[in-house]
């Protein structure tokens, strides 16, 4: 089978919804190329990747490549996800250059080129993430290791706020505390949970690609009886006390279920949010005080910002 490679080239701000508009029009092995990850300095080497080859990369923005199969639809396909992306604007997020190419390469070639891309990645003091395919050995008794299939590309655990969610779950997260994880994707956040030891995770994303992608994963680690993935938008008519929400998308999305978020929350219980581009913090701290939220932590890396909000009546 022939393959269409799409090639949008935009900005930092713009990769998470792009990457959801391309799955949503069914393009998989998804690749993210950031000139930013030649040359950042990681003060604590989490999140670090390494085997890069610059003459991959763009001299600013950032290429975000995905595959669709070559058929009689594919014309209608990219512009359709043209059009979406453009919509982008009216959300206030900024696409960038926003050319996009195509290219066709080979199903062999495909199913294998992206996988350079994904290597073993230490994103907190304990946790390392790992492709299925990589060999990788812990260096420490106490290290975590995440195994993750990233073909449906729903975040690897590499990207910034993938890190500072990870970080703020084992900095706050109990033992057989009951987590909620509100956007999925891959299921990284809610396997954290479990192997950092919540009794039980509730995993909801409006995408049933990722509510599969979730399960995969889930099975992969051996917490698939923990895990309860779920299709559902955002918190909509979820009834349940939690002692954490964590939730990894855009500041956009997060102000619309910050009252639900309340509601599903014990007393005490805390919020983590990430996904948030650095002007947006204000948008998403100012409705979290509006609900009554206490803003327990602010943390950075690279432009993005995670909160933690703390449920105190």
């Amino acid at each position: 089978m022939k393959w269409s490679e799409v090639c949008i080239h935009t900005t930092n701000e713009a990769i998470e919804p792009i990457s959801n508009i391309l799955h949503e029009s069914g393009a998989s092995g998804l690749v993210i190329e950031d000139p930013l990850d030649l040359v950042k300095q990681h003060d604590n080497k989490f999140g670090e990747i390494y085997e890069l080859d610059s003459s991959e990369y763009p001299e600013e923005g950032v290429y975000i490549k995905a595959y669709l199969p070559m058929n009689s639809f594919l014309s209608e396909t990219v512009e359709q996800i043209k059009l979406t992306i453009n919509s982008l604007k009216l959300y206030d997020i900024d696409i960038g250059n926003n050319h996009v190419s195509l290219s066709e390469i080979d199903e062999e070639e495909w199913a294998t080129a992206w996988k350079k891309y994904y290597k073993p990645v230490k994103i907190s003091k304990r946790i390392t993430i790992t492709p299925t395919w990589e060999d990788y050995s812990p260096v420490s008794s106490d290290e975590i290791i995440i195994e993750l299939d990233p073909g449906m590309a729903f975040g690897t655990g590499t990207h910034p706020t993938t890190v500072l969610s990870v970080q703020a779950l084992e900095q706050y997260l109990n033992k057989d505390d009951l987590v909620i994880d509100v956007g999925s994707g891959s299921g990284v956040l809610s396997i954290a949970s479990v192997l950092l030891g919540a009794q039980e995770v509730h995993a909801y994303d409006l995408d049933d690609v990722a509510v599969e992608s979730t399960r995969v994963n889930a099975n992969l680690n051996k917490l698939g009886n923990q895990i309860i993935a779920k299709q559902n938008n955002l918190l909509d008519q979820v009834n349940l006390k939690a002692n954490i929400i964590v939730s990894n998308i855009l500041a956009e999305i997060i102000v619309q279920f910050v009252g639900d978020a309340w509601d599903n929350l014990e007393q005490n219980g805390l919020f983590i949010t990430s996904g948030i581009i650095l002007n947006k913090k204000q948008l998403v701290k100012d409705k979290l005080e509006q609900q009554g939220f206490k803003i327990i932590q602010v943390n950075e890396m690279e432009e993005w910002i995670s909160i933690v909000a703390k449920k105190v009546l």
